[in-house]
């Protein structure tokens, strides 16, 4: 993990529930699923923070994820709820960078993971520097100069 950098740590806690569709015929959560739940996590956080798919739409781009992850450590079932915790990961980059870690009713770490985007404009192309609206957003949110 990273050092602390001294800048604020944004967070967005959504509690959700296993439906029959995302389950095996054990029950069991298909693993797959879990970077289904990811996303979960980071329109929710999108949402309360201002940093929607939307959002970022409106400003004329679109951020494709580039790298996902997963480590598994504990099941999930049909019917349990769980939360997913994601966390926003400051970046000199044009890159969003999102960790999740995700805790079943018992509050038992069930994975983590993390995703990378880019930003690529309404032409397809590459983003090589963050865009105006993503660096005011920083500035408003994690105070980033």
């Amino acid at each position: 993990s990273a050092p602390y950098s001294g800048k604020p740590v944004i967070k967005h806690r959504e509690t959700l529930r296993v439906r029959f569709s995302e389950v095996d015929a054990l029950g069991i959560v298909w693993h797959g699923h879990y970077i289904v739940y990811f996303e979960d996590g980071r329109e929710a956080f999108g949402r309360k923070h201002g940093i929607s798919y939307l959002d970022v739409e409106a400003n004329g781009f679109t951020t494709p994820i580039v790298k996902s992850s997963c480590e598994h450590f504990l099941p999930l079932k049909y019917g349990e709820t769980f939360t997913i915790e994601t966390t926003f990961i400051d970046s000199p980059s044009a890159k969003m960078i999102f960790k999740y870690e995700l805790f079943n009713e018992d509050k038992k770490l069930v994975c983590r993971g993390e995703t990378v985007q880019v930003f690529v404009d309404a032409d397809g192309d590459l983003a090589l520097y963050a865009p105006e609206f993503f660096q005011e957003w920083k500035k408003q949110f994690m105070g980033a100069g």
